[in-house]
């Protein structure tokens, strides 16, 4: 079968594909023929070795597809039971080996490529306004790469629990998907001297109740000064790298703010959470309550130019692989 592999940490370029033995399932494994697979930042951070990996191996956490065997000690699913999965390494390839206990069934009237997006963007998504940030209607927030997979789907979840969402994005094609999934206002940050102040301007000079950030290096200042006094930053990734180590005391000085750093995985720690949350997700998108923009296809062969492109800003929604 075809994978991309990667033999030692750097650029896209050691991104690789290759001719491999399809994986075996072991015990509480299922084997999956890869439908489509997820490319996420997390993908490149692991990549470039900023998350250090053992080398080599094969890319890409995320995917979807229909199961063809079963391993040992498997119940509750069938060959043929289409899944998908948004924790499993190896998932840039034709066929991989997935721990059932990481996977979650993928409901009727939900397709495969939309199963993905949904997946690890959308959790990420449904986690930050439900859990890290819980938004209960009224309140305002300021979200970085809206046109973004799960920027999308944020502004979505946002907007239909009552909050008002001042969206940034860079181009006028991507201020258009921000207004379309609900935002209210969306500044062009590559227009504005003073980000922070565009958007203390929309608020009356008062700041944001949360800011949500996926940029990082590149916008942690200006998000910070967007906060209103007791205010929270999520820093939820580091799109432009990662931030700077810095004093706690500007928390204290900008009016006793709260930050934190989250990631999915603390956020779907066990199967029933995981199933739970995956279950929500999956419920909006088949109710129609949640749209999932499939930004991008790449064949496998061109994951070089998937990382590329996703890291250079010229993508919008999700970005697929394709076996």
């Amino acid at each position: 079968m075809r994978a991309v592999r990667v033999s030692e940490p750097g650029g896209s370029e050691v991104l690789e594909v290759v001719d491999t033995d399809a994986p075996v399932p072991g015990p509480g494994e299922v084997l999956v023929e890869v439908a489509a697979a997820g490319v996420n930042f997390i993908d490149t951070y692991q990549r470039e070795g900023i998350y250090p990996m053992e080398t080599p191996y094969v890319a890409g956490l995320e995917g979807a597809g229909r199961v063809t065997a079963l391993g040992a000690d498997v119940d509750g699913v069938a060959v043929g039971d289409r899944i998908a999965w948004a924790n499993t390494l190896g998932s840039y390839a034709e066929q991989v080996a997935v721990p059932w206990a990481k996977a979650v069934p993928v409901p009727e009237g939900v397709a495969d490529d939309v199963a993905v997006g949904a997946a690890l963007q959308g959790m990420t998504a449904h986690f930050l306004v439900n859990d890290c940030f819980p938004l209960h209607g009224g309140e305002t927030i300021l979200l970085h790469a809206a046109a973004g997979g799960v920027g999308l789907l944020l502004t979505q979840l946002a907007v239909a629990k009552g909050a008002r969402v001042i969206a940034t994005t860079s181009t006028p094609e991507k201020a258009e998907l921000a207004r379309g999934a609900g935002a209210a206002e969306v500044i062009d940050y590559t227009a504005v001297d003073d980000l922070a102040a565009a958007v203390r301007d929309l608020t009356g000079g008062a700041g944001v109740d949360a800011a949500f950030d996926s940029v990082g290096r590149s916008t942690f200042d200006a998000s910070l000064a967007s906060v209103r006094p007791r205010g929270t930053l999520v820093l939820y990734g580091a799109a432009s790298g990662p931030v700077e180590p810095f004093d706690p005391q500007r928390l204290n000085a900008a009016g006793s703010l709260y930050l934190t750093r989250p990631k999915l995985f603390d956020y779907i720690a066990t199967t029933d959470e995981l199933r739970t949350r995956a279950a929500a997700v999956y419920g909006d998108v088949a109710a129609g309550r949640l749209d999932v923009r499939i930004g991008h296809r790449y064949d496998l062969a061109d994951a070089r130019t998937a990382h590329d492109d996703l890291q250079g800003r010229r993508t919008t929604g999700k970005v697929l692989l394709v076996p």
